[in-house]
């Protein structure tokens, strides 16, 4: 309970963005902006006499962030108020807890069996600054907490946003410790290798250059690189093949949507018919080629036609409607429609005037970036823009910062039409944390485009809060045909999951939500290279 009250109440991470609709009314947190675990107001009411705390928010609030922030359970107070019956979260004894939720939720106990269910000592989050509403706790998103798994940290260095190096040591306390070997589940194994040493945001160069001398053993470069790192990576690319140290899986499901996004409450990407001419102007082909890993003879990326992802198959385009076609004769065609539905003309390269001749000239579309960018990306950027001018659109890449990007919070701002971005879920939901963030609520919740259909957002929140899959199946189908009609986003490629990883380095497991330092182990590779008399030679791998 103390858990999930307190990342609510605190803004904390997951707990405005996951529990929203579930354990506090969105309402009411937009009417008072305070996120209050729903009922918790009633039990304080009922825990100390004071009715005062039912109607007055802020003093509810604070109340409860109090409550928190010097929790004791032999308090007969805090007692009474857990097991107030009608709250969203009930104690019920000493190891059991009721949760109730706003709506049924058919993923609730799949969700929280993650991270962000992740109970935490209330001594140390007192400790470290307490709690305080809508003050998520810098301390504890720096330094992370005390936990249960298999390994702690043991240090954190440098500036976040910069430089990091986190160090993990195995935990002696781990309780997976006292299992016999292999008893467990393979993702509750007790750690193999002692230290794990973490160094975030290190440059491209340092990532080549620490992977090839063997400093590094997990890491990543974007595919058009992995020649690079195959070659510095010597004398060991004489008797490996690349297969060796580039780990793919290409059947891990994703949780992430890569975008254009067009602004949909602002001329010219207020129209329709603006939208789907760049939607048709855009060489998919050749975006997607960008991906191509020539050591690796493959294309490190595929396409997801949004508003899902393959995260739920059943509910990832029911209906099978096809990708956006590389349609330049067609894209002209929608935008010489929207000129005289928008009131302005443009020219082709060949001197056509496109749109309505008496109306303003087509001002050039900024698309907006966050750096850093890589070369990938900027020929990316580079093929849409070429794409776009031979329609007649011309564009501008404009890059910003991620603090003003995040302060874009009305879809007013000026010249802020287009924008590169990506969205993840954080829990395994393809309602609630990709559909309904991207099509549904604000800039910063997720919805880039500022789609704005209330028809699409009530039949998502219909499928969001029904446990029947036929029902999700059938309202999913409606949801894409009108945003893929309306087209608020270009969808562009996702990159395949796939990482550097030393060839000794073993038990590599892979989910959606990264990979697990406890289930890997090392494991020597022996190369022995064996010379026949007639000069020919043989290499043989062992390990």
């Amino acid at each position: 309970m103390v858990q999930l009250y307190r990342t609510i109440i605190m803004g904390q991470g997951p707990g405005v963005s996951n529990y929203g609709s579930l354990l506090f009314h969105m309402s009411v947190y937009s009417q008072t902006g305070y996120a209050i675990p729903w009922g918790a107001c009633h039990a304080l009411a009922y825990a100390t006499g004071n009715n005062a705390y039912i109607s007055n928010a802020t003093l509810c609030a604070y109340a409860l962030a109090n409550v928190l922030s010097n929790f004791n359970v032999n308090n007969a107070t805090i007692q009474k108020m857990m097991s107030y019956p009608n709250q969203a979260v009930v104690v019920l004894g000493p190891y059991e807890v009721e949760i109730n939720l706003i709506h049924p939720y058919m993923y609730f106990l799949l969700d929280i069996a993650s991270w962000w269910g992740a109970m935490v000592p209330p001594a140390y989050v007192d400790a470290h600054g307490g709690v305080q509403p809508n003050s998520p706790n810098s301390y504890l998103c720096q330094y992370g907490l005390p936990g249960t798994g298999p390994y702690e940290i043991e240090s954190v260095t440098g500036t976040p946003g910069e430089f990091t190096e986190i160090v993990l040591k195995i935990n002696p306390n781990y309780w997976g410790n006292n299992y016999p070997a292999g008893s467990l589940p393979v993702l509750d194994q007790p750690g193999h290798i002692q230290i794990i040493d973490l160094k975030i945001s290190e440059s491209h160069t340092d990532r080549v250059e620490l992977f090839a001398e063997n400093q590094a053993q997990l890491s990543y470069v974007s595919s058009p690189f992995l020649s690079q790192v195959y070659s510095a990576w010597s004398p060991y690319n004489q008797y490996l093949p690349p297969t060796a140290i580039v780990h793919i899986d290409w059947d891990l499901t994703p949780e992430c949507i890569m975008m254009l996004s067009m602004n949909t409450q602002r001329w010219p990407t207020n129209i329709t018919d603006f939208r789907l001419a760049i939607e048709h102007a855009i060489n998919y082909t050749a975006l997607l080629y960008t991906y191509y890993s020539p050591l690796l003879n493959t294309t490190l990326a595929t396409y997801y036609l949004g508003p899902f992802t393959p995260l739920n198959p059943a509910l990832y385009n029911p209906d099978h409607l096809p990708f956006y076609s590389y349609n330049p004769n067609l894209a002209i065609e929608y935008l010489n429609k929207s000129g005289w539905e928008g009131d302005f003309y443009t020219v082709l390269p060949n001197g056509t005037v496109i749109g309505n001749p008496s109306g303003q000239k087509l001002p050039s579309i900024p698309i907006y970036v966050i750096p850093p960018v890589t070369p990938q990306l900027e020929e990316q950027l580079e093929i849409v823009s070429q794409d776009l001018s031979q329609i007649g659109i011309p564009t501008a890449v404009s890059y910003v910062t991620s603090s003003e990007f995040d302060s874009w919070t009305s879809p007013s701002v000026s010249g802020r039409l287009i924008y590169d971005v990506g969205w993840c879920a954080d829990w395994p939901d393809p309602i609630m944390q990709m559909a309904i963030s991207i099509l549904t609520g604000s800039l910063p919740t997720g919805d880039y485009a500022w789609y704005n259909n209330p028809n699409v957002t009530n039949l998502l929140y219909e499928a969001a809060f029904t446990t029947n899959l036929t029902e999700q199946i059938q309202i999913a189908k409606q949801v894409y045909k009108i945003v893929y009609n309306q087209a608020p986003y270009v969808w562009i490629p996702d990159p395949v999951p796939y990482f550097l990883v030393q060839p000794y380095v073993k038990g590599i497991v892979v989910t959606w939500t990264g990979y697990y330092y406890n289930t890997m182990y090392y494991k020597p590779v022996t190369i022995t290279v064996v010379t026949y008399s007639n000069g020919t030679k043989v290499v043989q791998v062992s390990s």
